[in-house]
């Protein structure tokens, strides 16, 4: 290779510094201003949205002219944060589909294509009519009604997601409707074609099957493929390769979905569906929260930049006649839909409330149509203005909603609910599942006691499963897994591993959670056991001292003693060992002697 050599007195071009303001902006978000929401009591979501009034081409871009030094801390092209607000809402469906799992979805197959067809049809309808009347021509009825149709998977998901009511029967008609929105987006798109070019049905009917196949060709590599390429990023214990891994799954199983026509999101949604099945799921959905959450934050400002306050303050009853008729319909549909689809009347107010506003594909819907000439540009703009307005009154109606019909999300749907070794009260949780691991395990299930166990030998966690035992891939010591494990609410936390640093690891991340959690720690010898009560560990084994009284009770029973006395002598060494040792860690618990503490 040769050095590029440079003509004398030229300058090197500046670069561009656009994508850097742009991530100092978005991490400004999440490091400042979101903060000052949290402690407020206001929904990040909002949060992020009003950032992006603020930041956007309504809000402080149009005084750039004025105070030039404002462009430091303005996005005036949304468009240069779309590739990134699209990953937000990818992220956030992959996250979506890890919670959910395969068996899941398919037990709400009949919401998805019945109660979700319903809404699609009646909303876009009713939406349609209104429109009519309002004044509008046939075309213009149709795509302002399929476009008010759809709601806000990203918006809609992040509000239930935080809140933990994805299980609820709001979290589960509202995901199943959306889900058939994000189903039905090629079809819409088609139909836009048909109106405009008057293309035949066979060229919609074949751009259907087009994506029917590419869905059963991405589910059908994605699932041989995904498990043997995590076992072997797993081997390598790299951390950095794991996220390559997961961000690669991901990302090629959403473009090989648009690539057939269909959105990214769905995608990354199988790929978590056929993850959540797997023994990664919990490490994945670790390394890849992070991720998500700041993109999705990007996607929640990119709807905040799109919302034109001087077109809402130009023409005010128009913006807010129409989002209050889209918001209005809409409920009024869907909550009489979900009452006649057999759910209660406080989950369709709630539901209603949430899905009545509009949602991103509907911009993408009005965009198109504004292209191919169906749709007048003054009336997009009140359109894509009043759907944005509505967009950012998501949280706001969440909220509305408990308050309206707090009992709509009180039943949880046994079918939607976590599986057992995520959301059991009573469980074990195992840290290493080697030899000792495997002894205490066996233990347990000889009491009945169920237990989940984690280790970061990814060929021990495939063996272990295969045997049926609830095993998965994972390293405790981070406090993230330890969070998405709900350790806290365990009925005991035993670590296990023969790594004296790895020990100490987990049972600081665990202490560190300030939960009344009993932790019992495998220790390397005395010393190690006087720093684990230091650390907060509710019992520490040294491993010397188990090793001598084993020998001595088994000399003890050879020579005659009778097992009893054995016992008893045993029993009562080993809480004079545990007295000395706890009396080297100041502050640690001291025992009754002669009987270990029962729990349960």
């Amino acid at each position: 290779a040769r050095d590029v050599v440079r003509p004398k007195g030229s300058m090197e071009a500046p670069p561009d510094l656009s994508a850097f303001k742009i991530a100092l902006i978005v991490l400004g978000a999440a490091a400042i201003v979101i903060p000052l929401f949290h402690r407020m009591r206001v929904s990040t979501v909002l949060g992020f949205m009003l950032v992006g009034v603020v930041v956007g081409p309504f809000g402080l871009g149009q005084a750039t002219r004025l105070v030039p030094a404002l462009t430091a801390v303005t996005i005036n092209d949304p468009a240069a944060i779309a590739p990134m607000a699209r990953l937000g809402v990818v992220l956030l469906l992959f996250m979506i589909g890890l919670e959910l799992s395969l068996e899941r979805l398919l037990v709400m197959r009949g919401l998805v294509f019945g109660l979700g067809a319903l809404q699609l049809s009646f909303c876009a309808a009713a939406l349609a009519g209104a429109a009519t009347l309002a004044g509008a021509d046939g075309t213009t009825a149709v795509v302002l009604g399929l476009a008010g149709a759809m709601s806000s998977t990203a918006v809609t998901l992040q509000v239930l997601s935080q809140a933990k009511r994805l299980a609820t029967p709001v979290g589960r008609s509202s995901f199943a409707i959306l889900l058939f929105q994000d189903l039905t987006v090629v079809p819409v798109l088609f139909t836009l074609a048909l109106l405009h070019h008057g293309a035949s049905a066979a060229v919609l009917v074949g751009a259907v099957g087009k994506a029917v196949v590419a869905l059963v060709a991405v589910f059908g590599v994605a699932r041989l493929a995904l498990r043997p390429l995590f076992r072997s990023v797993a081997r390598t214990n790299s951390p950095e390769l794991f996220t390559a891994a997961c961000l690669l799954v991901v990302f090629a199983t959403a473009l090989a979905t648009a690539a057939a026509g269909l959105s990214m999101a769905l995608g990354a949604l199988i790929s978590g569906l056929l993850l959540a099945g797997t023994e990664f799921r919990h490490q994945v959905e670790v390394t890849i929260e992070p991720f998500k959450g700041l993109l999705v934050g990007v996607f929640l400002i990119s709807v905040g930049m799109g919302l034109d306050l001087g077109k809402l303050f130009a023409e005010p009853a128009a913006v807010l006649g129409l989002a209050a008729g889209l918001v209005g319909l809409k409920f009024a549909v869907i909550a009489v839909l979900m009452r006649l689809w057999g759910f209660a009347w406080p989950a369709g107010v709630q539901s209603g409330l949430l899905l009545g506003p509009a949602g991103e594909f509907g911009f993408v819907i009005v965009a198109v149509a504004v292209g191919e000439g169906l749709l007048g540009a003054p009336v997009a703009g009140i359109a894509l203005t009043s759907a944005a307005l509505s967009m950012a009154l998501i949280p706001l109606f969440a909220n509305l909603g408990r308050r309206l019909a707090p009992r709509g999300g009180a039943a949880v749907d046994p079918a939607l609910l976590p599986p057992p070794d995520t959301n059991s009260a009573s469980r074990v949780v195992i840290a290493g599942f080697g030899r000792v691991g495997q002894t205490v395990a066996a233990m347990l299930e000889r009491h009945n006691i169920t237990y989940l166990a984690i280790d970061r030998d990814a060929d021990l966690v495939a063996r272990e499963r295969a045997a049926g035992r609830a095993v998965f891939y994972g390293d405790l010591a981070r406090v993230e897994l330890l969070r998405a494990l709900d350790v806290g609410a365990a009925r005991a936390l035993v670590v296990t591993m023969d790594n004296q640093n790895a020990v100490d690891a987990v049972v600081a991340a665990a202490r560190g959670q300030r939960t009344p959690l009993l932790i019992v720690a495998r220790a390397r010898d005395a010393g190690h056991a006087a720093h684990l009560y230091r650390m907060g560990a509710s019992d520490a084994i040294p491993e010397t001292v188990e090793a001598s009284l084993q020998l001595a009770e088994a000399v003890l029973v050879d020579i005659g003693v009778p097992m009893g006395p054995v016992i008893a002598s045993i029993h009562e060494k080993r809480a004079e060992f545990q007295d000395a040792i706890k009396a080297m860690a100041p502050g640690a618990e001291v025992r009754p002697r002669g009987r270990r503490m029962r729990r349960g």
